[in-house]
């Protein structure tokens, strides 16, 4: 029996910029934190039959890895050459489809756990590679590297990506009173509402290949402000972080009209009027996760509006580990 876990993840700056339409052609910039929030990935071999059981959302039984419904477990299957007698079972933190990153972290969790049964030691680059290239390539979704990578890394980090789709990760030189000051001043709120991001990205993906000039150099405005987050973070400068998560959120509304609603925007203007410098929704909008940078002094007026409106709270804390075995027997 194997348990496996990757962190979910938190945008700061650049995200959108990690999908091939886009790095391809000007390349991409993304700074993310892994948290402690997670999806597990139990992997089992049952002795009583040559059955495969996947047990996620839904549960399926079938007899060979073509039959496996789930457009991600059934490619990773086969890029491993595994087949028969398999159970595999997932859970997770957080509801799925709230933009922290949730189906590339559990295709990560799940690539550690099957190279684990096969007892192979592969580099985390290789699983955050091969993660992309099953998502992206083989299942066909609009996403980009981003989730994978953070999965599999973990920590506070920048990812560089060359218009080859090669990625450069490099930590975040954070110092540790930035970093308990980031953890003390932003909050993480669920609207309490799920979202499939496959509208919003295909819509990026389609705008940016036909070149249209709202999505493009709203990506390139997006790139320049995840770089002035980086410098901003690794100065200290909080205030002018929060200041420049709002106007990414602003100009990340330029991209598709999916990306918020009246419910989103209302909610947001009232962090503004207590005490939030800035915030912005996480993944690719629509619904999920919104993060706020909200100075102490503002911190329990704010989340007391926002309670009022249904929007929980989630304390987080960072993961410098990125996915790992927890239990082999």
């Amino acid at each position: 029996m194997i348990l496996a876990r990757a962190p979910l993840r938190i945008s700061l700056g650049g995200g959108g910029t990690d999908l091939p339409s886009y790095y391809s052609q000007y390349g991409g910039f993304i700074l993310s934190a892994a948290i402690n929030k997670y999806v597990y990935v139990y992997v089992n071999r049952p002795a009583a039959d040559d059955l495969l059981r996947i047990k996620y959302s839904s549960y399926e039984q079938v007899a060979c890895v073509d039959d496996i419904k789930h457009d991600l477990v059934r490619p990773a299957l086969k890029q491993l050459n595994i087949a028969g007698s398999l159970e595999i079972v997932s859970m997770a933190d957080v509801p799925d489809g709230t933009g922290l990153g949730s189906s590339g972290s559990y295709l990560v969790g799940l690539l550690v756990a099957l190279y684990e049964l096969k007892r192979e030691k592969v580099p985390t680059h290789a699983i955050a590679e091969l993660a992309c290239h099953i998502e992206m390539d083989l299942a066909g979704h609009p996403v980009g590297k981003h989730d994978h990578y953070l999965a599999a890394f973990g920590g506070v980090t920048c990812l560089e990506i060359g218009t080859d789709g090669r990625v450069k990760v490099t930590a975040l030189d954070l110092s540790i009173n930035t970093a308990e000051e980031f953890r003390n001043n932003v909050l993480i709120f669920y609207t309490g509402t799920t979202r499939s991001s496959r509208d919003i990205l295909e819509d990026q993906r389609r705008g940016t290949k036909l070149g249209d000039v709202a999505v493009v150099d709203s990506l390139h405005r997006t790139k320049e402000l995840g770089y002035g987050i980086k410098e901003a973070l690794e100065k200290g400068d909080l205030e002018k972080f929060g200041l420049l998560l709002d106007e990414h959120w602003q100009n990340k509304k330029r991209r598709s009209s999916k990306i918020t609603d009246q419910e989103m925007e209302n909610g947001y203007e009232i962090a503004k009027k207590n005490g939030a410098l800035g915030g912005k929704i996480m993944g690719a909008g629509g619904g999920g996760f919104f993060m706020f940078f909200c100075p102490n002094s503002h911190k329990m007026k704010l989340r007391r509006e926002l309670s009022v409106r249904g929007w929980r709270e989630m304390s987080f804390d960072f993961d410098f580990q990125g996915a790992k075995v927890l239990v082999n027997f």
